[in-house]
């Protein structure tokens, strides 16, 4: 099965939850690549030798990659960790994620401000555009370990909303404007 992206409700219950409107309204991927998300399937039992990998880092220029697994007992300051991951902000870099187990969310926004959740599982990479407003958590299995991609050394700041300043962020809602329909 491919990637799942969904609006999300705007309920204040847990955020490991699903949080589909009712009725769900699907986003696809053609949709998310307006907003400058792309998506590979991959081979997660072969990441150490897949030549996909390979390919991907080699074309997108991803030369630094380390590997975290998110879960309670392994997990320094997991409550904390959560907490900052889910609270909204930017990156002036890409954010590339590979889940190798688990599952786990992002939640993006779309051009018009919504949350768009997308669902996580074993094999799923994704890149997020430097200037996004996003934020990630685990679903209920409190569980994910996933590979971190950067183009050159790691850059591990987040700007926490507002952070329209920036000029990464006018170039990524510039870039919005250039993709209307």
């Amino acid at each position: 099965m491919g990637l799942e992206a969904w609006y999300m409700d705007g309920s204040d219950e847990d955020q490991r939850k699903p949080h589909r409107l009712n009725p769900n309204q699907p986003v696809t991927l053609d949709e998310l690549k307006k907003l400058g998300v792309f998506y590979w399937k991959l081979n997660a039992d072969i990441y150490e030798s897949d030549p996909e990998l390979e390919k991907i880092r080699k074309d997108q220029g991803y030369s630094y990659m380390d590997i975290i697994t998110i879960q309670r007992d392994s997990l320094p300051n997991y409550e904390e960790k959560l907490k900052m991951f889910y609270e909204e902000h930017l990156h002036l870099d890409d954010e590339i994620r590979y889940i190798l187990d688990g599952q786990a969310y992002f939640d993006i926004r779309d051009k018009e401000d919504r949350w768009i959740r997308i669902a996580m599982e074993k094999g799923d990479l994704i890149t997020l555009p430097a200037g996004i407003y996003h934020r990630f958590t685990l679903d209920e299995t409190d569980y994910t370990k996933a590979m971190r991609l950067f183009v050159g050394e790691p850059v591990w700041k987040a700007y926490n909303r507002p952070a329209d300043d920036f000029d990464i962020r006018h170039n990524y809602v510039a870039s919005l404007q250039g993709s209307r329909e």
